[in-house]
């Protein structure tokens, strides 16, 4: 009887699982299936040949880069000090960070353009790195501190207690015992800065200075439309995100989960 009631109740998940998971699986055959109509492997091939392509791919991945620095050494930073040092109305202050989540980015398109020509950074990668990067560090930091509030405290204690500084207390004692955290925050600022579009499209207008984004936008026209490459450009636009995600995923979901529920 128990055994019976076992069966059902993991059949009744494997089914629940099947069922929350076909419309994420199903968008994706869709463009790999459409991706290998008509021409086929040779729709890679067209997209593979375009001439700006290296320099695509290059500058999101200086973006990617860029933006993963200073999101993870803002993120880190400021998560151990909202967590473990004294600082005068930290609560405030972190709140404060916490309101910029309910601001759409779309309602920032407008300032953002402004200060970007303002500071004579438009038509360079800068114009999205900052964005990018600024745009994520809310998100990250609430999850890093939610992390960094399980790290025993009596561990800083302890390095204090020896003479070391704080900055040798973070670098030494805090960042080790918060790898799971920043890995979980490199695959979700490296997903975001990779496909990041609408920034790219607006800051953007060089060919040397455009994203890999933007591919797709070669095989749409005002008289050519051809979905079969724009669907092969997608896919290689996703590969390096899921190739990363595939490497970090122990690291993402165990950080993930981590800072969601401590």
């Amino acid at each position: 009887m128990f055994e019976t009631r076992r069966l059902r109740t993991r059949i009744g998940l494997q089914i629940l699982l099947t069922v929350l998971v076909v419309p994420f699986v199903f968008p994706l055959y869709a463009m790999v299936a459409g991706s290998l109509e008509g021409l086929g492997w040779g729709n890679y091939a067209t997209v593979l040949s375009l001439p700006v392509l290296p320099k695509f791919f290059i500058n999101s991945a200086l973006i990617s880069a860029a933006v993963i620095v200073i999101v993870m050494a803002c993120t880190m930073t400021a998560a151990f000090g909202f967590s473990k040092l004294h600082i005068r109305f930290k609560e405030v202050w972190f709140w404060l960070l916490l309101i910029c989540l309910t601001l759409p980015g779309v309602v920032l398109i407008a300032p953002l353009f402004a200060t970007i020509t303002r500071i004579g950074a438009y038509n360079t990668l800068w114009a999205v790195i900052i964005p990018v990067a600024a745009l994520q560090i809310p998100f990250t930091t609430l999850l890093a501190r939610n992390f960094v509030d399980g790290v025993p405290s009596e561990l800083i204690e302890a390095a204090r207690v020896d003479g070391a500084r704080v900055i040798r207390v973070f670098w030494s004692v805090l960042l080790p015992l918060t790898r799971p955290i920043m890995a979980a925050v490199l695959v979700l600022v490296f997903i975001n800065s990779w496909n990041e579009f609408l920034l790219a499209l607006l800051f953007l207008q060089t060919p040397d200075q455009q994203t890999i984004t933007l591919v797709p936008s070669f095989f749409v026209g005002q008289y050519n439309n051809d979905q079969t490459k724009v669907l092969a450009a997608a896919v290689l636009t996703g590969l390096p995100v899921v190739i990363a995600y595939i490497f970090l995923q122990r690291f993402f979901e165990r950080g993930l989960a981590a800072g969601a529920l401590k």
